[in-house]
Protein backbone atom coordinates (compact mmCIF):
# COMPACT_ATOMS: atom_id res chain seq x y z
CA UNK A 1 0.00 0.00 0.00
CA UNK A 2 1.19 3.38 -0.72
CA UNK A 3 0.70 6.97 -0.65
CA UNK A 4 -0.78 6.36 -4.04
CA UNK A 5 -3.15 4.14 -3.49
CA UNK A 6 -4.80 6.08 -0.59
CA UNK A 7 -4.88 9.55 -3.24
CA UNK A 8 -6.57 6.72 -5.84
CA UNK A 9 -9.48 5.34 -3.34
CA UNK A 10 -9.96 8.93 -1.82
CA UNK A 11 -10.75 9.74 -5.69
CA UNK A 12 -13.30 6.55 -6.15
CA UNK A 13 -15.02 7.33 -2.85
CA UNK A 14 -15.39 10.98 -3.79
CA UNK A 15 -16.75 10.01 -7.23
CA UNK A 16 -19.08 8.26 -5.91
CA UNK A 17 -20.37 10.78 -3.46
CA UNK A 18 -19.60 8.74 -0.79
CA UNK A 19 -18.31 10.54 2.98
CA UNK A 20 -15.11 9.76 4.52
CA UNK A 21 -12.35 10.87 6.12
CA UNK A 22 -8.44 11.26 5.63
CA UNK A 23 -6.25 10.49 8.84
CA UNK A 24 -2.57 11.80 8.42
CA UNK A 25 0.18 11.23 10.95
CA UNK A 26 1.71 14.04 11.16
CA UNK A 27 3.83 14.21 14.41
CA UNK A 28 5.63 11.02 16.49
CA UNK A 29 7.20 10.66 19.78
CA UNK A 30 8.76 7.52 21.16
CA UNK A 31 8.08 4.16 20.21
CA UNK A 32 5.07 3.79 17.28
CA UNK A 33 4.40 1.61 14.78
CA UNK A 34 3.49 4.27 12.20
CA UNK A 35 5.61 7.29 10.91
CA UNK A 36 4.99 10.48 10.07
CA UNK A 37 3.20 10.88 6.79
CA UNK A 38 1.17 7.12 7.37
CA UNK A 39 -2.54 7.60 5.82
CA UNK A 40 -5.61 6.22 6.16
CA UNK A 41 -8.86 5.94 4.62
CA UNK A 42 -12.02 5.48 6.67
CA UNK A 43 -15.25 5.57 5.70
CA UNK A 44 -18.88 6.70 7.17
CA UNK A 45 -19.07 3.78 9.57
CA UNK A 46 -15.89 4.40 11.15
CA UNK A 47 -14.41 1.46 9.05
CA UNK A 48 -10.45 1.64 8.19
CA UNK A 49 -10.91 0.55 4.52
CA UNK A 50 -6.77 1.02 3.54
CA UNK A 51 -3.78 2.84 4.83
CA UNK A 52 -2.16 2.15 8.55
CA UNK A 53 -2.06 4.91 11.11
CA UNK A 54 -0.35 2.19 13.67
CA UNK A 55 -1.64 -0.81 15.50
CA UNK A 56 -4.54 -1.80 17.80
CA UNK A 57 -3.77 0.59 20.39
CA UNK A 58 -4.25 3.43 18.32
CA UNK A 59 -6.84 2.52 15.21
CA UNK A 60 -9.94 2.25 17.73
CA UNK A 61 -9.09 5.81 18.74
CA UNK A 62 -8.35 7.30 15.47
CA UNK A 63 -11.79 5.69 13.96
CA UNK A 64 -13.84 7.16 16.45
CA UNK A 65 -12.46 10.65 16.04
CA UNK A 66 -12.94 10.53 12.58
CA UNK A 67 -16.40 9.51 13.13
CA UNK A 68 -16.13 12.72 15.08
CA UNK A 69 -15.09 14.51 12.44
CA UNK A 70 -17.71 13.23 9.47
CA UNK A 71 -20.19 14.60 12.24
CA UNK A 72 -18.93 17.76 12.74
CA UNK A 73 -17.98 18.25 9.40
CA UNK A 74 -14.80 19.74 10.64
CA UNK A 75 -11.01 18.63 10.67
CA UNK A 76 -9.17 17.52 13.62
CA UNK A 77 -5.93 17.33 15.28
CA UNK A 78 -5.71 14.09 17.91
CA UNK A 79 -3.04 13.80 20.08
CA UNK A 80 -2.53 10.16 21.18
CA UNK A 81 -0.45 9.52 24.45
CA UNK A 82 0.30 5.54 23.79
CA UNK A 83 1.78 5.16 27.32
CA UNK A 84 -1.62 5.88 29.04
CA UNK A 85 -5.00 4.92 28.38
CA UNK A 86 -6.35 8.07 26.57
CA UNK A 87 -9.07 8.53 23.88
CA UNK A 88 -9.57 5.13 24.05
CA UNK A 89 -6.35 3.71 23.06
CA UNK A 90 -6.94 0.65 25.98
CA UNK A 91 -3.29 -0.31 26.32
CA UNK A 92 -0.10 1.27 27.07
CA UNK A 93 2.10 1.09 23.50
CA UNK A 94 5.13 3.88 24.11
CA UNK A 95 4.98 7.17 22.54
CA UNK A 96 2.79 9.93 21.19
CA UNK A 97 1.50 10.65 17.91
CA UNK A 98 -0.74 13.49 16.33
CA UNK A 99 -2.87 12.71 13.78
CA UNK A 100 -4.32 14.95 11.32
CA UNK A 101 -8.17 13.84 10.66
CA UNK A 102 -10.14 15.84 7.64
CA UNK A 103 -13.45 14.98 6.36
CA UNK A 104 -14.27 14.43 2.71
CA UNK A 105 -17.93 15.50 2.51
CA UNK A 106 -20.09 15.04 -1.03
CA UNK A 107 -21.62 18.36 -1.94
CA UNK A 108 -25.21 18.76 -0.59
CA UNK A 109 -27.91 19.00 -3.27
CA UNK A 110 -29.81 21.73 -3.03
CA UNK A 111 -33.42 19.80 -4.83
CA UNK A 112 -35.66 23.22 -6.64
CA UNK A 113 -38.93 21.35 -8.05
CA UNK A 114 -40.32 24.28 -9.61
CA UNK A 115 -39.05 26.99 -11.96
CA UNK A 116 -40.15 30.75 -11.90
CA UNK A 117 -37.82 33.48 -11.17
CA UNK A 118 -37.60 32.27 -6.93
CA UNK A 119 -36.45 29.06 -8.59
CA UNK A 120 -33.77 30.05 -10.95
CA UNK A 121 -32.35 32.40 -7.94
CA UNK A 122 -32.21 29.67 -5.50
CA UNK A 123 -30.37 27.80 -8.52
CA UNK A 124 -27.75 30.99 -8.79
CA UNK A 125 -27.55 31.03 -5.02
CA UNK A 126 -27.06 27.42 -4.10
CA UNK A 127 -23.99 27.07 -6.67
CA UNK A 128 -22.76 30.21 -5.08
CA UNK A 129 -22.98 28.55 -1.69
CA UNK A 130 -21.19 25.20 -2.77
CA UNK A 131 -24.19 22.72 -3.69
CA UNK A 132 -24.99 20.44 -5.94
CA UNK A 133 -28.14 21.92 -8.00
CA UNK A 134 -30.84 19.69 -8.88
CA UNK A 135 -33.98 21.71 -11.12
CA UNK A 136 -37.11 19.18 -11.63
CA UNK A 137 -39.89 20.76 -13.20
CA UNK A 138 -41.77 20.33 -17.08
CA UNK A 139 -41.69 24.12 -17.47
CA UNK A 140 -37.86 24.04 -16.80
CA UNK A 141 -36.29 25.54 -19.28
CA UNK A 142 -32.39 24.69 -19.42
CA UNK A 143 -31.42 28.24 -20.23
CA UNK A 144 -32.95 29.38 -17.36
CA UNK A 145 -31.02 27.55 -14.87
CA UNK A 146 -27.11 27.86 -16.84
CA UNK A 147 -25.11 27.26 -13.08
CA UNK A 148 -27.51 23.95 -12.56
CA UNK A 149 -25.93 20.83 -12.52
CA UNK A 150 -29.48 19.22 -13.84
CA UNK A 151 -32.27 20.15 -14.92
CA UNK A 152 -35.16 17.30 -15.72
CA UNK A 153 -38.07 17.53 -17.68
CA UNK A 154 -39.55 15.32 -17.58
CA UNK A 155 -39.82 12.95 -14.89
CA UNK A 156 -43.89 12.08 -14.39
CA UNK A 157 -43.27 9.55 -11.46
CA UNK A 158 -40.31 11.36 -9.57
CA UNK A 159 -37.89 8.42 -10.23
CA UNK A 160 -34.76 10.58 -11.62
CA UNK A 161 -34.73 12.61 -8.57
CA UNK A 162 -33.23 10.49 -5.80
CA UNK A 163 -34.10 11.89 -1.99
CA UNK A 164 -31.25 11.37 0.58
CA UNK A 165 -30.23 12.47 4.02
CA UNK A 166 -27.72 15.23 1.91
CA UNK A 167 -30.72 16.78 0.45
CA UNK A 168 -31.82 20.04 0.63
CA UNK A 169 -35.67 20.09 -0.88
CA UNK A 170 -37.54 23.18 -1.51
CA UNK A 171 -40.67 22.64 -3.29
CA UNK A 172 -41.95 25.65 -5.89
CA UNK A 173 -44.22 24.11 -7.95
CA UNK A 174 -46.99 26.90 -7.51
CA UNK A 175 -49.24 24.35 -6.54
CA UNK A 176 -48.82 21.90 -8.88
CA UNK A 177 -48.11 18.02 -7.20
CA UNK A 178 -46.44 19.78 -4.08
CA UNK A 179 -48.05 17.19 -2.03
CA UNK A 180 -45.91 14.22 -4.32
CA UNK A 181 -43.11 16.19 -3.93
CA UNK A 182 -43.04 16.72 -0.03
CA UNK A 183 -43.97 13.22 0.45
CA UNK A 184 -41.12 11.98 -1.25
CA UNK A 185 -38.56 14.17 0.26
CA UNK A 186 -40.00 12.81 3.76
CA UNK A 187 -39.47 9.62 2.89
CA UNK A 188 -36.64 10.32 1.26
CA UNK A 189 -35.06 11.96 5.12
CA UNK A 190 -34.37 14.98 3.24
CA UNK A 191 -31.97 17.49 5.40
CA UNK A 192 -34.51 20.00 4.85
CA UNK A 193 -37.80 20.41 3.20
CA UNK A 194 -39.87 23.26 2.73
CA UNK A 195 -43.33 24.94 0.75
CA UNK A 196 -42.97 27.80 -1.24
CA UNK A 197 -47.10 28.62 -0.25
CA UNK A 198 -49.13 30.71 1.47
CA UNK A 199 -49.33 30.23 5.05
CA UNK A 200 -53.03 29.44 3.56
CA UNK A 201 -52.04 27.05 1.22
CA UNK A 202 -49.33 25.09 3.56
CA UNK A 203 -52.07 23.96 6.15
CA UNK A 204 -54.39 22.82 3.32
CA UNK A 205 -51.22 20.49 1.85
CA UNK A 206 -50.34 19.40 4.90
CA UNK A 207 -54.04 18.58 6.41
CA UNK A 208 -53.79 16.60 3.12
CA UNK A 209 -50.75 14.87 3.98
CA UNK A 210 -52.03 14.10 7.45
CA UNK A 211 -55.08 12.52 6.22
CA UNK A 212 -53.17 10.25 3.97
CA UNK A 213 -51.83 8.72 6.76
CA UNK A 214 -48.03 10.44 6.85
CA UNK A 215 -46.99 10.77 11.03
CA UNK A 216 -46.92 14.04 12.81
CA UNK A 217 -43.40 13.46 13.42
CA UNK A 218 -42.53 13.80 9.79
CA UNK A 219 -45.25 16.62 9.13
CA UNK A 220 -43.48 18.54 11.76
CA UNK A 221 -40.32 18.47 9.49
CA UNK A 222 -41.81 20.63 6.90
CA UNK A 223 -41.33 24.14 6.96
CA UNK A 224 -43.93 25.85 5.02
CA UNK A 225 -43.98 28.84 4.14
CA UNK A 226 -40.15 28.55 3.22
CA UNK A 227 -37.27 31.04 4.65
CA UNK A 228 -36.74 33.37 7.33
CA UNK A 229 -38.92 36.25 8.03
CA UNK A 230 -36.49 39.01 6.22
CA UNK A 231 -39.88 40.95 5.80
CA UNK A 232 -38.95 40.01 1.98
CA UNK A 233 -41.04 40.77 -0.96
CA UNK A 234 -39.12 40.04 -4.45
CA UNK A 235 -38.99 36.59 -5.47
CA UNK A 236 -35.37 37.52 -5.28
CA UNK A 237 -35.07 37.98 -1.54
CA UNK A 238 -37.70 35.58 -1.17
CA UNK A 239 -34.60 33.10 -2.19
CA UNK A 240 -32.58 34.98 -0.07
CA UNK A 241 -34.64 34.22 3.19
CA UNK A 242 -34.56 30.32 1.92
CA UNK A 243 -30.96 30.29 1.36
CA UNK A 244 -29.76 31.79 4.92
CA UNK A 245 -32.73 29.67 6.21
CA UNK A 246 -30.77 26.43 4.61
CA UNK A 247 -27.13 27.66 5.74
CA UNK A 248 -28.28 28.28 9.24
CA UNK A 249 -29.30 24.68 9.64
CA UNK A 250 -26.44 23.26 8.20
CA UNK A 251 -23.65 25.27 10.44
CA UNK A 252 -25.80 25.65 13.84
CA UNK A 253 -26.58 29.12 13.42
CA UNK A 254 -28.48 30.99 15.98
CA UNK A 255 -30.41 33.07 13.90
CA UNK A 256 -29.13 35.44 16.58
CA UNK A 257 -27.94 39.22 15.31
CA UNK A 258 -23.93 39.05 15.24
CA UNK A 259 -23.97 42.41 17.20
CA UNK A 260 -23.37 42.18 20.77
CA UNK A 261 -22.95 44.59 23.61
CA UNK A 262 -19.90 45.39 25.05
CA UNK A 263 -18.53 43.59 27.42
CA UNK A 264 -19.15 40.78 24.86
CA UNK A 265 -17.14 42.28 22.08
CA UNK A 266 -14.23 42.93 24.59
CA UNK A 267 -14.39 38.89 25.56
CA UNK A 268 -15.08 38.03 21.90
CA UNK A 269 -11.64 40.75 21.15
CA UNK A 270 -9.42 38.79 23.48
CA UNK A 271 -10.50 35.04 22.36
CA UNK A 272 -9.73 35.99 18.81
CA UNK A 273 -6.00 37.85 19.51
CA UNK A 274 -5.39 34.40 21.50
CA UNK A 275 -6.31 32.59 18.57
CA UNK A 276 -3.98 34.65 16.18
CA UNK A 277 -1.42 34.26 18.57
CA UNK A 278 -1.50 30.85 18.95
CA UNK A 279 -1.64 30.48 14.89
CA UNK A 280 1.45 32.73 14.38
CA UNK A 281 3.31 30.62 17.16
CA UNK A 282 2.27 27.67 15.67
CA UNK A 283 3.74 28.60 11.73
CA UNK A 284 6.91 30.25 13.22
CA UNK A 285 7.77 26.75 14.83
Amino acid sequence: MSTEDVYAMAGEFAAQGRPFAVATVVRVEGSSSARRGSKAIIDDRGKLVLGWIGGGCAESAVRSEALRSLKQQMPLVVTLDLTEEVLGVGMPCGGKMEVFIEPVLPKPELLIAGHGRIAETLARLGHLLGFRVTVNDPGAEPSAFPQADRVIAKDFDLSQTPVGPNTFAVIATQHKNDHLWLQKALAGEAAYVALIASHHRARLVVDYLAAEGIAKEKLAKITAPAGLDLGATTPEEIALSIMSQIVALRRGGTLKPLSLNDDALSAQGESEDRLITQCESSHSG
